[in-house]
């Protein structure tokens, strides 16, 4: 099942003005406010990029895990984990090759607490706030608190200038284009049912934030 933002965009009634490419000082203000807000930030200029970072940002020996992310999957993260040259314990593979339902979803729940759980972001704002939600909270339950170390990669669409701003980004852009995914994927819709304000980073080095200078994700 492809999750590229272009299979969606046209079925999905989004506010453009919140999913556009910010300039480079709107950019470099998020920046500076990520990382006075305890955040590592790394930015890159292209998806391939993104990955190398990921690939020698995560040390050998770790278990990994990945959240639904239409941008980890865009940049080729999804098929590194499973099928890539790579020492790490892959958690999806593990999970996903478990029949007994009652026993996957337990493994997902441990998953939470991987080495490097890595994921998205619906919206970032300059101010330095993250927002994210999920419908199960298989995802943003790892950020807070859970993982060890959180690697989060977004678009620098993503971008915009206040938390209100990037609230109303969740609603207007994520939310619509998600919903027309979880149709095609499983008949469904989804909803805005667990919701983060990821604000400050306590833990120092914990978690990291890639922004690539590219249109990606939703």
């Amino acid at each position: 099942m492809s999750q590229q933002k272009s299979d969606y965009v046209d079925d999905a009634d989004i506010d453009a003005e919140l999913d556009q490419l910010p300039d480079d000082e709107a950019v470099e203000a998020t920046v500076e406010n990520l990382e006075a807000s305890g955040f590592d930030v790394v930015v890159v200029d292209t998806a391939d990029e993104a990955l190398e970072t990921l690939q020698s940002h995560i040390p050998a020996g770790v278990s990994v895990m990945n959240g639904h992310s239409t941008t980890l999957e865009e940049i080729g993260f999804d098929d590194y984990l499973s099928e890539g040259d790579h020492e790490w314990e892959s958690l999806p593979d593990q999970i996903w090759s478990i029949d007994d339902d009652a026993e996957r979803q337990a493994a997902r729940r441990d998953s939470q607490t991987a080495d490097y759980f890595l994921g998205g972001i619906n919206a970032i704002a300059q101010t330095g706030d993250l927002v994210a939600a999920d419908l199960s909270g298989s995802r943003i339950g790892a950020y807070p608190f859970a993982a060890s170390n959180v690697v989060i990669v977004s678009g620098i669409n993503k971008i915009v200038p206040t938390l209100d701003d990037a609230l109303d980004r969740l609603e207007a852009v994520a939310y619509p284009l998600e919903n027309e995914r979880a149709k095609e994927a499983y008949g469904v819709e989804s909803m805005i049912a667990k919701q983060l304000i990821f604000r400050q980073e306590v833990e120092e080095g914990r978690t990291t934030v890639v922004l690539i200078r590219e249109q990606l994700g939703y």
